[in-house]
C-alpha cells in the first residue's frame, strides 16, 4: 500500500516516525520547502537554495536508527556566540555543502537518505525559491512562512505570488497513492504551503486515494488563535477543494499543568464543537506529554494507523 504524508516541520517528522514501522507500506513523505525563518532561512537566501530544513528532519525522522552522523545533522551551534556559524544547524551546513558542490539538490536527498539508511522517500514539494503569502481578513498582506505568526490577525488563506512548479516526483506520489495523510502541523505554514501549489491541488483532487488529516491538539498562537477542531479541517477544505475521507483526533486526556503551561504560550487545546460533520471523525489516544510538552507519540501513532486503515476500508487492515 502506498502511503504519502504531507506536510513540514516537527508535525509530520512525529508522524513519520511512527508510520515508518508500519509493515505493508510504502511511505512517502512530501515536505515544504517555503521555510524562510532560523538557519533554514539564511541558507537559502544566500545560496538561492531550497529551503532544507523540513526535509533534514523528516529523513532523520525515517531513518532506520540514530547513528552518529544523525546526531551531527542535529547539531545547531549556540546562538548566543558571535560566530557566524551562530545559530546555524549542522545538517542544514552539510545539505548546503552538498547541493552547492553538485548542484543537484534532488541528489543530495538520495544520497543523504542512502547514508541514513531511510525507511521510506523524501520528497520536496518544489525545487523552486518560494516565498509563502498570507492575506488576512482585514486585507492585509503578510510575505514570509516565518512572518504569518507574527501578526495578531485572522489568516483568509495562504498563497504565492508567483508560478510555483511542483517537483514531478510529488504529482506522481499523489496520484499513485492508496492513502494521503495531511498533518500533523501548522495548518497555514507546513500543511498548506505543499497543496497550494497548482500541480499538487489539481492531483489531491484527481486522485483515487484516500485523504486523510490528522488535527493538532492544540491551537498555534499567531496562526489558529480561537480555532476549532472544525476551523482546522475546514481551513484545509477551503485550500484544497477536495474532500476529506477521514480525520483523526486526538483524545489523551490532559493534565491541569500541562494545559496551564500552554495557556501561557496563548495556546489552547483543539475541540470539535459539534458531532455533525460532512466527514467521518476517528478519536484516538496519540499524544505523549515528556516535560509538559505535547506531542505525537510515534508508538501511539503506529499502533493506531491499522485503525485509521480500517476505518477506511482499506485491504491492509483485513490482510
Amino acid at each position: 500500500m502506498n502511503v504519502v504524508v504531507v506536510g513540514g516541520g516537527k508535525g509530520q517528522s512525529a508522524l513519520l516516525r511512527g508510520l515508518k514501522n508500519v509493515e505493508g507500506i510504502n511511505l512517502k513523505a512530501i515536505v515544504t520547502v517555503a521555510d524562510d525563518g532560523g538557519s533554514t532561512g539564511r541558507l537559502r537566501e544566500e545560496f538561492n537554495l531550497p529551503a532544507m530544513g523540513d526535509i533534514r528532519n523528516v529523513m532523520l525522522s525515517l531513518a532506520e536508527s540514530e547513528t552518529l552522523l544523525s546526531v551531527i545533522m542535529n547539531y545547531r551551534f549556540d546562538e548566543g556566540t558571535r560566530s557566524s556559524l551562530a545559530g546555524h544547524n549542522l545538517g542544514n551546513l552539510i545539505f548546503t555543502a552538498l547541493a552547492t558542490a553538485s548542484g543537484n539538490f534532488m541528489e543530495v536527498i538520495t544520497q543523504l537518505s542512502q547514508v541514513l539508511n531511510v525507511k521510506g522517500e523524501v520528497i520536496p514539494a518544489s525545487m523552486d525559491f518560494i516565498t509563502l503569502c498570507a492575506r488576512m481578513e482585514d486585507g492585509t498582506i503578510v510575505r514570509g512562512e516565518s512572518n504569518i505568526p507574527k501578526y495578531s490577525n485572522t489568516i483568509d488563506h495562504v498563497y504565492y505570488d508567483v508560478d510555483v512548479k511542483a517537483t514531478e516526483n510529488a504529482v506522481a506520489a499523489i496520484m499513485e497513492a492508496d492513502v494521503i495523510v495531511m498533518g500533523v502541523g501548522s495548518v497555514y505554514t507546513s500543511i498548506l504551503p505543499n497543496l497550494i501549489i497548482p500541480e499538487i491541488k489539481e492531483a489531491i483532487r484527481k486522485t483515487k486515494a484516500k485523504k486523510v488529516y490528522y488535527c493538532n491538539a492544540m491551537s498555534q498562537p499567531g496562526e489558529t488563535d480561537g480555532y476549532t477542531a472544525e476551523d482546522h479541517v475546514n481551513a484545509i477544505l477551503k485550500h484544497i477543494d477536495a474532500s476529506l475521507d477521514l480525520v483523526v483526533a486526538a483524545s489523551d486526556p490532559i493534565s491541569k499543568e500541562v494545559l496551564e503551561h500552554y495557556e501561557e504560550e496563548n495556546s489552547y487545546p483543539v475541540l470539535f464543537r459539534t458531532q455533525n460533520h460532512t466527514y467521518p471523525v476517528l478519536q484516538q489516544d496519540l499524544l505523549h506529554f515528556d516535560n509538559n510538552r505535547i506531542r505525537h507519540d510515534h508508538d501511539k501513532v503506529e499502533k493506531g494507523f491499522k485503525e485509521v486503515l480500517e476505518a477506511l476500508g482499506c485491504p491492509l487492515a483485513v490482510k
